[in-house]
């Protein structure tokens, strides 16, 4: 088979976005078939505009490109060139609306008899606000509205537009496991795609809504979405993260289009999205559906508020990625936590790069993690250097529904593993600390005193035990010393940690709590989230404070400068 003639990758983002040049590196595929389409899309009227526009009359030049695009990307015998289309844009530039006009474009321009075209939408809030514009458009044109002469017929109270001559169908529904099983759509349009992230099971929920794309080779599946107001997690994360990669061309898809409007890393490094005259960089629609003045109202208004609120109006209206959850009752290593990062920090690199080791353990119920951390004292520097895992029971998963997206991602990761009961976790845990005292630099481990039995007996098969080993380390606010060392080493950056995802999303998760003098960071704080690597990381951190001596040579006599 040969490779396609084109490519969507566009390398060139920064410069095009910068410079308000269209994201759309790859060429219209067939022009007539785009021409055609336009031409139908362009009628369409805007409802909810002064005066009732057209699209053709109102609509940017980003609409029309990324339209064309979708449309235009056919053989001449009907053959879909490019299958799959995700458009990521600040809220209120007219997502819903294009959303509305590209189905019914969609609807309107399908040949097959009896098709069924699909919106998919996380609630069913979300659902009506993607069916009444479309329904609107409808209904203010009569030469569409059946009522009037036309040729859709629509139905609201079942989402559901029908073109009265090829008897195709155009539903909204709102995701669930019942609503999408048995669906044969050849168009299918995923609105706000971050939301399903959070859902259980959403890649199942996709896969089962775009199947029939298979017997269908038209069709076309279309995410339209903002940021997510939280870290991105599991079906979102993982599309975001593939789609910047075809669009820097790391990976080579011609058959994926992404269109991202995001700030370049560079001016996110210099926050420069907090300056009114960058806000058009991803909202293209400012000074049309989007008003500058009253961003600059809100963002001011924000500020003031804090970092909690503030990072979800970033997220939503200037389409910046949240880092982490960074709340007014968030830790305040959370603010040090990206600035730490040191490529390369992997369990293997502190067992070779370290004279001295730690190991913190924290563990729960059977719908909890249990948690490791590895903190080395590095040979030359002394920094401290940071790793973590953790181990959970499936059952996790029907017990925490609302973060069973997050832990199926980091399983994929490879930085948590599911067991089936309760046994395995333990034994791993238990080698990995016996890897490091084989290697000689294992100073103790340290956990919280309750509950710690099966982990002890499990560290005593392999020779690690006595009280000077295995240490119970008082928990809640008796950590407060841990957490703060770990605040001022982060801030100096003496302690560096890989940028791993699962010790984000824990340290995003902790909340602190005032205890007189000092501060706990509690799991019960932190609600159905998890913080159990994390506290892994505190135990481990009040080992380390503790100055453990180096067991292995010296730094001088392996240079051959020991003086005796």
């Amino acid at each position: 088979m040969s490779r396609p003639a084109w490519t969507t990758a566009c390398p060139d983002w920064e410069a095009r976005i910068v410079a308000r040049q269209s994201l759309i590196a790859a060429p219209v595929l067939n022009p007539a078939e785009a021409e055609a389409s336009l031409e139908v899309f362009k009628a369409l009227k805007v409802v909810d505009l002064p005066g009732t526009p057209t699209f053709g009359e109102v609509a940017d030049q980003w609409v029309l490109d990324f339209v064309a695009a979708i449309f235009g990307a056919v053989s001449e015998d009907g053959l879909r060139l490019i299958r799959e289309f995700l458009l990521c844009i600040s809220k209120k530039n007219g997502k819903s609306t294009l959303a509305a006009g590209i189905m019914l474009t969609a609807l309107i321009r399908n040949w097959r008899l009896s098709n069924e075209l699909l919106i998919l939408a996380p609630t069913i809030e979300a659902a009506q606000n993607s069916f009444k514009p479309a329904a609107d458009m409808i209904r203010h044109d009569p030469e569409l509205y059946a009522a009037d002469g036309g040729f859709l017929h629509i139905q609201d109270h079942i989402r559901t537009i029908t073109h009265l001559t090829t008897k195709a169908t155009l539903k909204v529904v709102a995701a669930d496991g019942a609503t999408v099983v048995g669906k044969k759509a050849a168009f299918v349009l995923i609105d706000e795609l971050w939301e399903f992230g959070k859902k259980p099971n959403a890649d199942a929920m996709l896969r089962e809504a775009t199947g029939g794309l298979v017997s269908r080779p038209e069709g076309f599946v279309i995410s339209i979405t903002t940021q997510a107001d939280e870290p991105p997690a599991g079906v979102w994360k993982d599309k975001l993260t593939y789609a910047r990669k075809v669009r820097d061309g790391v990976v080579q898809d011609p058959k994926f289009l992404p269109v991202l409007y995001e700030f370049p890393p560079a001016m996110l490094e210099a926050e420069a999205y907090l300056q009114p005259d960058n806000f058009y960089i991803t909202n293209p629609n400012l000074g049309r559906s989007v008003s500058r003045e009253w961003l600059e109202d809100e963002l001011r208004k924000e500020l003031e508020k804090g970092p909690g609120t503030r990072n979800t109006f970033l997220a939503k209206h200037l389409n910046v990625e949240i880092g982490m959850r960074l709340g007014a009752d968030r830790w305040a290593g959370a603010d040090l936590w990206l600035g730490a990062v040191e490529k390369g920090v992997t369990f293997e690199a502190i067992l070779e790069r370290c004279e001295v080791v730690v190991v913190g353990i924290d563990g729960g119920g059977a719908d909890d993690l249990l948690g490791l951390a590895v903190l080395g004292r590095e040979r030359e520097t002394r920094n401290w250097l940071l790793w973590g895992r953790a181990w959970a029971q499936k059952i996790v998963l029907q017990r925490r529904k609302a973060i069973a997206s997050e832990l199926e991602g980091f399983q994929r990761l490879d930085e948590l593993t599911f067991v089936d009961e309760p046994g395995p976790e333990v034994d791993e845990v238990a080698d990995l600390v016996a890897q490091i005292d084989e290697a000689g630099i294992l100073a103790a481990v340290g956990l919280d005193p309750m509950g710690i039995g099966e982990i002890v007996d499990a560290l005593a098969e392999r020779g690690i035990s006595g009280n000077d080993r295995v240490v119970g380390v008082p928990q809640g606010w008796r950590l407060s010393g841990a957490i703060k060392t770990a605040e001022r080493k982060l801030a100096n950056r003496s302690l560096r940690h890989g940028g791993q995802p699962i010790l984000a999303w824990n340290v995003g998760n902790a909340k602190v709590e005032a205890r007189g003098n000092a501060i706990a960071i509690d799991k019960s704080a932190a609600g159905s989230a998890k913080i159990d690597v994390l506290t892994a990381a505190f135990n481990a951190i009040a080992l380390m404070s503790r100055n453990p001596e180096a067991k292995g040579p010296s730094v001088y006599e392996e240079r051959g400068m020991l003086l005796v």
